[in-house]
């Protein structure tokens, strides 16, 4: 372990700050740079789960197993598919059965944030370029502002990575999926019949080429996306968006004739409704070693949410590379070794993810579904057919 590196993070996410924990703990100088300007600026986004070989994996070798348990939900690890008629086709029996528990978001992120020393994180820092310092370093620049130099700068940058064009040509594809994302707050207390819909839980509705997915998030919210197989633009054109009645009413209108039970769902929604198209990087991503640079996460491998990999993927990534970094004492040995090993451990997972986002909303949705969820028996300890 060469302990006198200097490792720099772009992007301050669950991969990122996995990495930056398990590299300080162990000696290293860590500085991870983070575009928002704090840690409240937004929302993280919805729940997610974990699962044992991979998210909770990376947490056990940060030390935070403890602190995990403490935000984990066991209780709304439950799945349920309805067509669009409010039948139920399918439901785990046991929601609370299982090993990959929901936690959210913006709760996973805290504990690992609140793991760092105080200064390992640098806030409202929007890396505009990655330049040369000399033969084996790089610098990150913020305008006329500069840090460095690093011996190692790691991409954890997301979709959209300034890091990646260093390393490879390719960007995000969109996959022809949009989603429009909306919530429900205190679903228990002021919509208890949308409550037992849901179930403890994940509730998928499919029907006529559209679906809708609602998750339960912590301190009963719900979080639900209405999902389109449709050109990019469609959304910018398909909806009002003037207002968030106005926006209500176009979605409202694309699932006309489904039952009064699911559209319920959409009647309940807030006022913050956004449109996100799906994009990932072509199956099999990879590229070429460069001595200084690397990436984890989205930024090398962003794939569908179809499947749940992507954030576990992302922190195993980010505990490998420090496993790596930590056991060698060449920098580049270290990152050569990492990413060899990360493209044949994602091109199986990133296949799998194409393949269930290329079958949604096809002709047979419910068909595909069921047999989806069929699959899956073993991590859910079982799925009851009705």
């Amino acid at each position: 372990m060469n302990r006198s590196l200097r490792v720099a993070i772009v992007g301050g996410g669950p991969a990122g700050l996995t990495l930056a924990r398990i590299l300080e703990i162990n000696g290293f100088a860590v500085n991870v740079f983070e575009r928002e300007r704090g840690p409240l600026e937004r929302p993280q986004g919805g729940t997610l789960d974990l699962h044992a070989e991979s998210g909770q994996l990376a947490l056990k070798r940060a030390g935070l197993e403890h602190a995990f348990r403490r935000i984990a939900r066991y209780e709304d690890q439950g799945s349920r598919l309805m067509d669009k008629h409010a039948h139920l086709l399918l439901e785990d029996p046991d929601p609370s059965a299982g090993d990959r528990p929901e936690v959210d978001r913006t709760a996973l992120r805290q504990i690992l944030l609140d793991s760092l020393s105080p200064d390992c994180v640098t806030w409202d820092v929007n890396i505009t370029g990655v330049h040369p310092a000399d033969d084996a370093r790089w610098t990150l620049h913020q305008g006329d502002t500069r840090h460095g130099p690093f011996d190692l700068i790691v991409g954890a940058d997301g979709a959209w990575s300034k890091v990646r064009p260093l390393l490879s040509r390719y960007q995000p594809q969109y996959s022809g999926l949009t989603f429009i994302e909306f919530g429900i707050d205190e679903v228990d207390r002021r919509h208890p019949a949308i409550a037992r819909l849901v179930g403890r839980g994940k509730l998928d509705v499919s029907g006529d080429a559209r679906a809708l997915v609602v998750q339960r998030n912590a301190n009963a919210h719900l979080r639900g996306y209405a999902i389109f197989r449709v050109p990019i633009e469609w959304a910018e054109h398909q909806f009002d968006w003037s207002s968030p009645e106005a926006t209500r009413h176009s979605l409202l209108a694309q699932f006309e004739g489904w039952h009064p039970d699911i559209l319920a769902l959409l009647h309940a929604a807030n006022d913050r409704f956004l449109s996100r198209g799906i994009y990932a990087l072509p199956v099999g991503h990879h590229w070429a070693h460069r001595p200084g640079l690397t990436l984890i996460g989205d930024a090398a491998h962003l794939m569908s949410p179809f499947g749940g990999e992507g954030v576990n993927a992302a922190m195993l990534d980010g505990a490998e590379l420090a496993r790596h970094l930590i056991e060698n004492t060449s920098c580049s040995e270290a990152v050569h070794a990492y990413e060899a090993e990360m493209f044949e451990r994602i091109e199986p997972i990133a296949r799998d993810s194409a393949e269930a986002a290329a079958t949604q909303l096809s002709h047979d949705d419910i068909a595909l579904s069921l047999a989806h969820f069929r699959s899956h028996q073993g991590e859910h300890d079982g799925l009851t057919p009705q």
